[in-house]
């Protein structure tokens, strides 16, 4: 029964996602005589915790019932009172927790403070199903740095274009839904200035069953400062806010234009006349705790050679394009051995359709 309500918790944390960032994703479920009396999920950030949620949703007394929570309950005042004090003062007798807080600020103290106060703690309960489903915030929080998550659509050959630039569509339609559903769920969408000189994007999220849909601020990579004034990533930062990396090549002028336009500009280290992506990921915002990187085969292979890259998001369509002139998924020079190879690790493969979506992580 543990197991199945904790499974319940973290099923309805999901329903964070594209709200609550750089805050974690947490669900609650309160328990009482092996029922389910209440529930309640962290729903946007700077709002009340799953657990307060939880507690005030309750149409019951929940004195000496059980809680089952996703992360450790917080013990320090942030945007919100600590989780822990109401929890004790709701007169709750046990606390099931799937993991503990990576937060330096809470790690362990919350824990403590229930023992403390009486209630009886389980921790560790579905906790790799809870470290993956908070893998964003776990990164994020421990090293200051954004959760990078390549994704590409593809044919069976590896191709993301024809020999004459045509790339649409090769996924599916079900597919593409997924991909604004990872652009509604990440903090920032990354591409390099070949996308948007050939593609001219928006970059925002395209969901119509989602009324209020979460967009990514957009991050461009342009060494030295291509991107015409006109460019569709410019006419939509009421939407979210358009960030430009450029190197010190950049005529300081344009960014000038660019900020009338409501832009950002980011000066960044180069490497071989590139954007550095390492110091660019340190110069973000703290609130950039995730970036879905999307484009071509040039920035796909420079964020893979910076080691940037945390997740592949592959969706595989059953076409063969072929054409040694037709673009690849992954371009630059690459690697000059099979063993210096980006291993992918963990890799779950699931079909949408006729498409396969796969997923893995890279190998350190």
């Amino acid at each position: 029964m543990d197991i199945k309500y904790m499974k319940q918790a973290l099923e309805i944390s999901k329903r964070g996602y594209g709200y609550v960032n750089p805050n974690p994703l947490v669900g609650c479920i309160i328990t009482k005589d092996n029922r389910v009396i209440s529930s309640g999920y962290h729903e946007r950030y700077g709002d009340k915790h799953a657990e307060i949620n939880a507690i005030e949703s309750a149409k019951e007394s929940i004195k000496d019932a059980s809680m089952y929570v996703t992360l450790e309950p917080c013990s320090h005042y942030g945007k919100t009172p600590p989780c822990v004090d109401a929890i004790i003062k709701a007169g709750i007798k046990r606390v099931y927790v799937a993991m503990l807080d990576p937060n330096p600020l809470v790690s362990g103290k919350g824990i403590q403070k229930l023992k403390e106060n009486n209630i009886m703690v389980d921790v560790g309960i579905l906790e790799d199903e809870a470290q993956k489903v908070n893998e964003v915030y776990i990164k994020h929080i421990s090293t200051g740095l954004p959760f990078c998550v390549l994704k590409s659509a593809i044919s069976l050959d590896g191709k993301i274009a024809t020999h004459t630039g045509d790339s649409k569509w090769i996924s599916n339609q079900k597919s593409r839904n997924r991909v604004h559903e990872l652009r509604h769920n990440y903090s920032a969408i990354m591409v390099g200035i070949n996308t948007i000189l050939k593609d001219n994007p928006r970059l925002n999220v395209r969901m119509p069953h989602i009324s209020k849909p979460s967009h990514p601020k957009k991050i461009i990579v342009d060494s030295k400062l291509r991107i015409s004034l006109n460019a569709n990533v410019l006419k939509n930062t009421d939407e979210a806010e358009t960030i430009i990396a450029t190197t010190s090549i950049a005529d300081k002028s344009k960014i000038k234009e660019i900020k009338k336009l409501g832009g950002r500009v980011i000066e960044c280290k180069s490497v071989n006349e590139r954007v550095d992506l390492v110091d660019m990921l340190e110069k973000l915002d703290r609130d950039i705790d995730s970036i879905l990187i999307e484009g071509g085969g040039e920035i796909a292979y420079s964020s893979l050679e910076a080691k940037i890259i945390d997740k592949l998001e592959l969706f595989i369509a059953p076409k063969i394009i072929g054409g040694a002139k037709s673009r690849s998924f992954v371009g630059g020079a690459g690697v000059d051995l099979v063993d210096d190879a980006f291993f992918i690790r963990d890799i779950n493969i699931k079909k949408i359709d006729e498409d396969v979506h796969l997923q893995g992580y890279i190998r350190r």
